[in-house]
């Protein structure tokens, strides 16, 4: 704990001051990726939400430049956008009391959007602990709460939610973990909104599915010690079964078809017998928009998720004046990503190019120049001989690689490269890397607890500018020798990710 206490207050302290790193970019280069990270990122553009004028705009600006630095369109009908329809749940109002005291919508509590959700429901609250099935008792027609503790041995997400489903019960209730450290609970969510590619959301569903801040297990609870409750839920000790106060919910929803586009533009190669190798440069343009305020703002600016990443595709396009590589290159700024990784699924169901014709992609997400960069995490490393490339260019550049120390938070599979490795495309992200107790780890954990799905992620929030010159070098290197050394990307043997023929 004390440990934890001191890379909180690490963090904290070095991202307000900006540690000893210069006060702005570095260089030219760095300059103009800068100002257009600002362009598509200032509260003007209202955080670029899927389907939103926000995300049109940025959508048209994007292109427009990948046109101006001499890229082709690569979307549908002979432009650069890629047009994908989906489907919006949103929870426009929701209720929830227990004895009479309520609880503050998207700051105590949230809800699973569905149509279908309740417009009153009474029930009594049943605490069971982690939820595991045979340990329920009877809760036909109750609330069930459950701590939804990520430990290995304890019940997961899947397996709470059948066994609660199975006893009957009215509804289910999980306290966010605020002993996963690793990524804690972020509240105040910004919203309760779903998105769905048209036609693929679930069916409707009644039954409601709660998430609870963990402050908040108090009012569920009366009379009962809730912070010993939630100390031991965390550490994954052994837990009583209590029953509640009687809860008493409401739900109102709206529902809206939309459109939403990828950006999607080639610089074609120059050795025809690459051709049908192309390499895809990806980030996602889609931000959270517009939210629950966090001091005072209620724009989801996305500055570094991703604004900053899909700017850096246009540099690398604008440093090359409409000169190829051996191999073509696709410029991909997705939509969606946030709402599931839509528009990269989009692109894989519906490509503009076959995925035959394409040997790899390189994605750029969950990147945070905030602190020096010495290390950097490469996802699936390993798997592909895109590791092997990554890794050589990053120690020309004096920087260590490793592989993800923190598989248990998924981010391999939380990012737009992820439905291309599932197609069997070769793929590769990257995170910034640091010495666990250093530092740096202290402004990473920071960040994540005060600017990641936050308005804080902004033009103002402290940026480690040497740190981000350097990773755009690293990247423009990085593609130069994908784009342009004799052998294409490929699977390594024995990959795990690798699918099955």
């Amino acid at each position: 704990m004390a440990s934890r206490l001191r890379l909180t207050i690490l963090g904290a302290a070095a991202l307000a001051a900006g540690g000893a790193a210069p006060r702005g970019p570095v260089d030219a280069d760095s300059r103009a990726w800068w100002a257009l990270t600002a362009a598509l990122s200032n509260d003007a553009m209202q955080g670029r939400d899927t389907g939103s004028p926000g995300h049109e705009r940025a959508a048209r600006m994007v292109a427009a430049r990948l046109a101006a630095a001499g890229v082709r369109p690569a979307g549908e009908n002979g432009g650069f956008f890629q047009r994908i329809p989906l489907e919006e749940t949103a929870v426009t109002a929701a209720r929830f009391s227990v004895d009479g005291k309520p609880l503050v919508f998207l700051d105590q509590f949230t809800v699973v959007p569905d149509g279908a959700l309740p417009a009153a429901l009474s029930a009594r609250v049943a605490y069971r602990g982690y939820c595991a099935r045979g340990a329920l008792g009877d809760v036909r027609g109750k609330l069930v709460v459950c701590h939804a503790t990520r430990k290995p041995g304890l019940t997961t997400a899947a397996e709470r939610e059948a066994a609660v489903l199975n006893a009957g019960a009215a509804g289910l209730v999980s306290i966010a973990d605020p002993g996963f450290t690793r990524e804690p609970p972020r509240w105040p969510y910004a919203y309760a909104r779903s998105v769905d590619i048209a036609g693929t959301a679930p069916p409707p569903d009644p039954f409601p599915r709660l998430t609870l801040n963990a402050d908040a297990l108090r009012l569920l609870l009366p009379g009962v010690d809730a912070a010993v409750l939630i100390r031991k839920g965390a550490a994954g000790e052994p837990l009583p079964a209590l029953d509640g106060g009687l809860a008493r919910l409401g739900f109102a929803t709206a529902s809206r078809r939309l459109t939403s586009p990828n950006v999607v533009g080639v610089l074609p190669g120059t050795d025809p017998k690459l051709a049908d190798q192309a390499i895809v440069l990806s980030a996602h343009l889609d931000g959270y928009g517009r939210g629950r305020a966090v001091k005072g703002d209620a724009i989801y600016n996305g500055t570094l998720d991703d604004a900053a990443y899909v700017a850096l595709l246009v540099r690398l396009a604008e440093r090359r004046r409409g000169r190829g590589f051996a191999r073509p290159v696709i410029f991909a700024a997705w939509t969606g990503e946030e709402k599931g990784l839509l528009g990269s699924r989009w692109f894989v169901a519906h490509p503009t190019r076959p995925l035959s014709k394409i040997a790899g992609v390189i994605n750029l997400d969950q990147l945070r120049p905030i602190f020096p960069l010495k290390l950097l995490t490469v996802h699936a490393r390993t798997d592909t001989t895109l590791g092997e490339d990554a890794s050589a260019v990053a120690a020309a550049r004096g920087i260590a690689v490793q592989d993800d120390p923190e598989p248990e938070r998924g981010l391999l599979r939380r990012t737009d490269h992820w439905p291309f490795i599932q197609a069997g495309v070769p793929g590769v992200n990257f995170v910034f890397g640091y010495t666990p107790g250093s530092r740096s780890e202290g402004i990473y954990r920071g960040w994540y607890r005060t600017g990641y799905h936050k308005p804080q992620d902004d033009l103002k929030q402290p940026m480690d500018w040497q740190a981000a010159a350097d990773f755009n070098r690293f990247f423009y290197a990085l593609v130069e020798r994908v784009a342009g050394q004799p052998a294409a990307p490929a699977w390594k043997k024995g990959s795990k990710l690798r699918p099955a023929s």
